[in-house]
């Protein structure tokens, strides 16, 4: 039976009382999508967060009546918790209680399915569980089952520190050993140099599906935040005949943990060895705008923030024609689900990789007729005039395959 959760949000001074209640209402959809079902939010104001209790001791105290007049079972705080806030919550309320980190890693250990998605799991929850094993004493065991123990498993939640500390060293060492094979992998790819396009956004924007849309994937997609979390890259052949590598990665989140993009530093990779990012919006969100910054922010503690980058403003058959406004440069309106716009994508994609390639004349002899091979295959033959000794032909091509054939001729 799923567990019925109070959602417990806080307004500070410094926060926006618009984007403060659109966190609550995020964290609604985590807990739908990590199997909870919500039964009743809680909402408080205060100048800062309180040491013991987090929202007061009063107001612990109301949370508690509120849950039991609802049938709540989990507590769950749309903020970080310290370990005392968590285990004094607890002990008053006599609920679980989970912070929203906690419920974003409920959710990745859900959503994991390959070797490396699961290394970095479990890195993060063992990572966020060390400083809080302290005085919990037979609590850390739930063994109950529900939100919060999936991923490392109730085992580790009953080690002591040095063994775990042994095991986040092990998984450092194993997710080491995958970047390592990412970057040969991509020596390898740069051998044969396909440009590499990321997908990057807000979680549930739509890349998965975008990305089934362009290459005809089969990823799977689910109208939840997470749906997918391992990246798929999958090639696409543009409008100009230029073949280009695309890679969908973990979606982004507000008040995302930074120990939780350190992470997943291995898969967000791509994003930084990428040559364009496709930064995808839900563009009928009424806060797409700031899903617009929190990517924006993400990126640049990545390292990416100075990437090139098209705007592309997805799920537009939601919204009515004029509310959609104009495109302006290195923007572009598409709908994933209806098709609209893809084409329009590909051009742009074309267009904002056009630097990459060049426009040259070659004559190639019969006798080397394969030449007239590689440029069908990586160019666009604009023009060809055949001779008695060889053809002569005008190619749109990436610069390094001209560089390539140009050097075959000499």
């Amino acid at each position: 039976m799923a567990e019925r959760a109070l959602l417990v949000g806080l307004e500070l001074p410094t926060d926006n009382a618009d984007g403060a209640q659109e966190s609550l209402t995020e964290l609604a959809r985590l807990a739908d999508t990590a199997g909870a079902a919500v039964v009743g939010t809680a909402w408080q104001k205060r100048a800062r967060p309180d040491a013991a209790y987090f929202v007061g001791r009063g107001k612990a105290e109301e949370l508690a009546e509120v849950a039991a007049e609802l049938g709540a079972d989990l507590l769950l705080i749309d903020h970080d918790l310290s370990p005392a806030q968590a285990r004094n919550l607890e002990s008053l309320t006599g609920l679980k209680v989970l912070d929203r980190t906690q419920l974003i890693l409920d959710i990745f250990a859900r959503r994991a399915r390959s070797r490396e998605g699961k290394l970095q799991v479990e890195l993060a929850q063992l990572q966020y569980l060390l400083p809080r094993l302290t005085g919990r004493g037979t609590d850390l065991s739930r063994l109950g089952g529900g939100i919060g123990t999936r991923g490392p498993g109730e085992t580790k939640l009953e080690t002591d520190r040095r063994r775990i500390r042994k095991r986040i060293a092990d998984l450092q060492r194993e997710l080491a050993a995958v970047r390592r094979q990412r970057a040969l992998l991509r020596r390898s790819r740069k051998a044969v140099p396909v440009p590499l396009v990321a997908l990057v956004g807000y979680t549930n924007a739509g890349k998965s599906s975008l990305l089934n849309a362009l290459t005809g994937a089969e990823v799977f997609v689910e109208d939840r935040l997470f749906a997918t979390l391992d990246p798929t890259s999958r090639q696409l052949r543009l409008p100009n005949n230029e073949l280009i590598v695309v890679t969908d990665t973990v979606g982004f989140i507000r008040n995302l943990p930074h120990h939780l993009v350190a992470a997943f530093r291995a898969t967000l990779e791509e994003a930084l060895e990428a040559d364009l990012l496709l930064h995808v919006v839900d563009y009928s969100h009424p806060a797409h705008a700031a899903q617009v910054q929190t990517v924006d922010r993400v990126l640049a503690d990545l390292g990416a923030g100075e990437k090139p980058r098209l705007m592309v403003y997805n799920k537009i058959d939601l919204l009515n024609p004029e509310a959609r406004g104009l495109a302006g440069p290195g923007e572009v309106f598409v709908s994933a689900r209806t098709g609209e716009g893809l084409d329009a994508l590909k051009e742009a994609l074309a267009f904002a990789l056009a630097d990459r390639r060049v426009r040259e004349r070659f004559f190639i002899p019969y006798a080397q007729s394969q030449l007239v091979a590689l440029l069908h295959a990586h160019g666009r033959v604009l023009a060809a005039e055949h001779g008695p000794d060889g053809v002569d032909l005008e190619a749109e091509l990436p610069v390094v395959w001209a560089r390539r054939i140009a050097a075959r001729l000499q």
